[in-house]
């Protein structure tokens, strides 16, 4: 079985939390943030956006990296098209 991005983009969509989509608008306007940062920008509290995170991230987009005690959050290439995409439909 096949699918579209356009397809496979809508079925991640419709099975993240809404927490999600506020984390990746949130580092697209803002972009690479920690984890504090995100949390208080995007409105998520923190221990439901560790585990939004890592949805994203396994998703491949979101990227997390360390910087110092810091966790840095960014968007991927994959996590942009992503949006494009929703945007577009």
């Amino acid at each position: 079985m096949t699918s579209t991005l356009v397809e496979y983009f809508s079925g991640v969509h419709n099975r993240l939390p809404e927490e999600a989509e506020r984390v990746v608008r949130t580092l697209e306007d803002g972009g690479p943030m920690n984890k504090e940062e995100l949390s208080l920008t995007a409105k998520v509290k923190r221990a439901v956006l560790d585990h939004v995170i890592m949805q994203l991230y396994a998703l491949g987009l979101v990227d997390v990296a360390t910087e110092g005690k810091s966790k840095m959050c960014s968007l991927t290439k994959l996590g942009y098209e992503y949006l494009e995409l929703r945007d577009a439909s």
